[in-house]
């Protein structure tokens, strides 16, 4: 078979030797739709199709559109294709994206019959949507009556997307960049809120989705991007038969435009929401000193990839670390607490923004900010920066660039978005990815000492299109905001006529009858535990001494990069070092080593190292939730030539740092509480299940109490003990905790390409100690309670969670248990808590570490309905009308994130830290096996044995809207 499908001419080839694998373009002759092929020795295949969509408006168009066309398609005209899908499916990633200025559909598969099956149904969806009034009304917005069929009840707006947005500009880091886009973008499509504003979601009509789909869901207005060993043609061979071959070519370029750029400085103020618990929480105990203040400017085009590479490095230069010039000013300015969650640059849409300031700041501060900022930028304009420093920041943009990723996201969905950027705006896609020549022309032009200083002038120092943006809180603009609703929804029903009332009731009606009809399945394809490969890819590692200690080595395609860790047992801890361990791990690679201060540290970091940072884990045993052992990890990677280095440097880590540098160690654990508050909102349904599941065992409470909202407030707290008396009692505590931690037993974990193992392995001697023992266990000792709690922040929609004890990872009942929370979201909670409902997401799902069964919501409208649809899931499962193939489908869902594959040093970490609590090889795959095996009346068996409603832990993460309805439930108020 030819590497091209007769539809479609190749456009141009490139071979990326640092990223081992070959990059082709093609162009499909009818349509002009672009492919972009990344062929690799990788049987994890990804798919991606993205359409250029560009709205005008902040009705949502795009997201919504991009949820109601996963609703049914001609061929599959099912309700839900994609989440029916997700469960017939071995798949190792599945989603779609809406962007900015683009949307996105993809998709991974380490199987090829899954591969095609989902190819079908996404290509189906994309080009061939049904687009159902109904699915507008569900997944966009619609109204209703608060007492559905009683037309003099109040009326409320209800969507799955609405809701979303409800929850995400709940966020201040949202509300932030969305403010900040409107100034900096006054004409593009970047001045709207592509994801929609939660007031203007409800002006999008049906008909203005049904155009915006016609004109760019078009193939003329669409990018393939595939990854993997199947050859280009193969792929090309599906999107002809199943869509291109069906279209002719659109006359319409849609396309973002450049900006208008001013011709002077703009400064700007909004507002954003704050309760009154968190206006009072302040240095000032009122809401003034919770502002923020950044700076933005509008740089290069994104499509020239040596601009692009150029303001990465001027930023590195700026912002790497906290010794260089503007990352230094942002920490240490007494103008704020700490940096904007907003910092860097920014290069995902059509011209480029690089953006700084800081939080925890007060209005009248702002012309002060501005200058600092101005006088550190003039600066590097005039003076420039050491060769060091460049050549340091040169070096990060180097081992980002060489890194071989997959942990989190698939690799090859990592590399296609990437190149996705160029691709939208008919750029160089391929040289996105290929730097290589363009880093060597840095490297060469940074010898020169005006190179940095004149980039810094030109992009910033000289650049009129600068906005200055102060978002101040307003304790009362929610209030006002749910008033303007309520007055809004007031005036619609006021002028509804008695036959609107009535189409309102109806169109609830046919959603709920719609919502409740079972789809035959059957026309979708499917892979089936037949399909399910019979043992898991096996990760090998050598075991030596390192002095009288153990190194653990894998050899992996690391690409020139060697990753190690220093592994030491947790020694015994009292309960208060217990709570400060994860403000040890941050601040010990952020503070000085012997003579070198903290600034001087940061730069040696920069110059031999990606990343250092210390981290603890700890597990139960795996036949005993009671018994519970943890490891601390300091942890680095750099590239190979810099091994001895980073070596070097981890051993100084341990044996040097100091803790005296005590304005260091207040700026360091502001910004971790600031990371935290704005991390609650974003992540309120493992709060809520962490807090629901606290009261069960000792390791569900120290999740909560350290990682959880319990550890939040803890963290708060002590960030507000820090006069000087506090601060050197925090500096004495964590010295001891090192102490305790310099003198435990240590283990080595190193992972690079295999020639280089036996010289990285020598180096690495001089980390080995004398000290031995297994580390301190902990037994028991723990009061089992049943919590009920409700947890306010500041947020506009919920996050509800129900949590059961369970059993650990050996016990028999462990398997049924992982199977039964992907049973009850595809049968149950799905449709009742996402489709009628209306929150975001919602589930359950077994944690065998620590033994509970949790239920959550996500971004959810409702409370009590929906803790008492988690009831009702088990009454639904007691009642026994269900089918083997529903079990089957759990069964794929709970295997393909057994087996979804990581990168290949992530392989060898995983399988090296699962073994050092006893989950060996062999542990996980006889897991597996059980698995595979269990049937509908196990599911049913330890429903009935576990998950007894008078026995569950109760946690609900709401804002003030959501308190009294919290509290008539019986749950305890808990503040932050």
């Amino acid at each position: 078979m030819s590497n091209t499908h007769p539809a479609f001419e190749l456009v141009t080839t490139a071979e990326i030797e640092s990223l081992g694998v070959r990059v082709e373009e093609y162009r499909h002759k009818v349509t002009g739709a672009q492919h972009l092929h990344i062929a690799a020795d990788n049987a994890e295949n990804v798919f991606l199709v993205a359409l250029r969509t560009v709205p005008q408006d902040s009705t949502g168009v795009a997201h919504i559109l991009e949820h109601t066309a996963l609703c049914g398609s001609d061929k599959y005209p099912v309700r839900d294709p994609f989440f029916m899908m997700i469960r017939r499916s071995l798949n190792t990633f599945m989603n779609a994206f809406t962007s900015s200025d683009w949307t996105a559909y993809p998709f991974a598969s380490q199987n090829r019959k899954d591969f095609n099956n989902l190819l079908d149904v996404y290509l189906d969806a994309v080009f061939f949507a049904k687009l159902d009034p109904l699915d507008f009304a569900q997944e966009g917005h619609r109204l209703e009556f608060s007492e559905p069929g009683n037309p003099d009840s109040e009326l409320v707006y209800k969507g799955v997307v609405y809701n979303e947005m409800k929850g995400a500009m709940s966020s201040v880091t949202s509300q932030l960049w969305q403010a900040l886009s409107r100034y900096l973008y006054p004409t593009t499509t970047y001045h709207w809120n592509s994801g929609g504003e939660p007031a203007d979601i409800p002006k999008l009509t049906y008909e203005q989705l049904q155009a915006f789909y016609r004109t760019h869901y078009h193939p003329s207005n669409a990018t393939f991007m595939t990854f993997g060993d199947i050859p280009a043609a193969e792929h090309q061979a599906a999107f002809e038969e199943k869509a291109l071959s069906k279209f002719e070519k659109l006359n319409k370029t849609i396309e973002v435009g450049r900006e208008d750029r001013y011709l002077a400085p703009l400064s700007v103020e909004e507002f954003y929401p704050l309760s009154e618990s968190e206006a009072g929480e302040g240095d000032t105990g009122n809401a003034s000193d919770k502002t923020h203040i950044v700076l933005a400017w509008l740089l290069g085009d994104v499509t020239d990839l040596e601009a692009v590479l150029t303001a990465h490095l001027l930023a590195g230069v700026l912002l790497d670390n906290s010794a260089s010039p503007l990352m230094k000013l942002l920490e240490t300015t007494d103008l704020g607490t700490s940096p904007s969650p907003l910092l860097g640059l920014d290069d995902t849409q059509r011209e480029m923004a690089f953006v700084c300031g800081i939080e925890g700041s007060e209005r009248d501060r702002a012309d002060e900010l501005e200058q600092q900022v101005m006088d550190v930028l003039r600066d590097v304009a005039e003076n420039g920066v050491p060769y060091e420093q460049l050549a340091a920041s040169l070096h990060q943009l180097e081992l980002q660039q060489r890194e071989i990723g997959g942990d989190g996201f698939p690799y090859g969905l990592q590399l296609i978005m990437t190149a996705l950027t160029g691709a939208t705006h008919r750029g160089d896609a391929i040289g996105l990815l290929n730097i290589d020549a363009t880093l060597e022309k840095l490297r060469e032009q940074i010898k020169n000492p005006r190179f940095i200083a004149d980039v810094a002038r030109e992009l910033l120092v000289d650049n009129q299109h600068r906005v200055r943006l102060v978002l101040r809180p307003d304790t009362e603009l929610a209030g006002r905001r749910e008033q303007a609703e309520k007055a809004r929804l007031a005036e619609i029903r006021a002028a509804l006529s008695d036959g609107e009332k009535q189409q309102i009731i109806q169109t609830a009606s046919a959603l709920q009858e719609r919502q409740e009809r079972e789809d035959d399945a059957s026309i979708l394809p499917k892979v089936g535990v037949e399909d399910i490969p019979a043992e898991m890819p096996r990760v090998e590692g050598e075991e030596l001494q390192l002095g009288r200690q153990k190194l653990t080595r894998y050899s992996a395609g690391t690409n020139g990069l060697v990753y190690q860790q220093v592994v030491c047992a947790l020694p015994e801890f009292s309960e208060e070092e217990k709570q400060l361990l994860p403000y040890y791990c941050q601040v010990l690679s952020e503070v000085g080593l012997g003579e070198k201060d903290y600034l001087e540290v940061q730069q040696w970091q920069a110059r031999v190292c990606g990343a250092l940072h210390g981290f603890t884990s700890s597990r139960t045993a795996i036949d005993d939730l009671q018994q519970m052992r943890g490891h601390f990890v300091l942890s680095g990677k750099a590239l190979a030539a810099n091994q001895e280095g980073l070596t070097e440097l981890m051993d100084a880590t341990l044996e040097q740092v100091r803790f005296d540098e005590l304005p260091r160690i207040r700026e360091l654990m502001q910004q971790t509480l600031a990371r935290r508050e704005q991390g609650v909102v974003g992540n309120g349904h493992a709060l809520a299940m962490a807090a629901a599941s606290a009261g069960f065992n000792r390791a569900a409470f120290e999740n909560h109490a350290t990682g959880g909202l319990l550890g939040l407030r803890h963290l708060k707290g002590l960030v507000r003990s820090f006069d000087d008396s506090g601060l050197e009692s925090l500096q004495e505590k964590l010295q001891a905790i090192h102490g305790k931690i310099l003198s435990a037993e240590r283990q080595f974990l190193l992972v690079g390409e295999e020639e280089k193992l036996s010289d990285f392995s020598r180096a690495m001697d001089t980390l080995a100690n004398d000290a031995t023992g297994g580390g301190y266990t902990i037994n028991g000792d723990f009061n089992p309670r049943q919590v009920g709690e409700l947890w306010l922040t500041n947020s506009q929609v919920n996050f509800c969670s129900k949590a059961y004890a369970t059993v650990p990872m050996s016990h028999p009942d462990s398997a049924p248990l992982a199977v039964l929370g992907g049973f009850l979201r595809n049968g149950f909670l799905h449709r009742t808590i996402r489709e009628q409902g209306g929150a975001y997401g919602g589930g359950a799902g077994h944690d065998n570490n620590l033994g509970v069964f949790r239920f959550f919501s996500y971004r959810d409208p409702r409370m009590a309905e929906t803790l008492q649809d988690f009831d009702a899931s088990l009454e639904w499962l007691a009642d026994g009308k269900h089918q083997d193939s529903q079990v089957e489908e759990a069964i794929l869902g709970v295997v393909g994130g057994l087996d979804k594959p990581g990168s290949p040093s992530g392989e060898a970490k995983k399988a090296f830290h699962s073994a050092l609590y006893g989950r060996t090889h062999e542990v996980r795959e006889e897991f597996r096996r059980r698995v595979t095996e269990v049937k509908l009346e196990d599911l049913q068996r330890v429903a009935a044995t576990y998950l007894r409603p008078e026995k569950a832990g109760t946690a609900v993460v709401t804002g003030n809207q959501g308190r009294e309805a919290g509290l008539a439930l019986g749950l305890e108020e808990e503040k932050l």
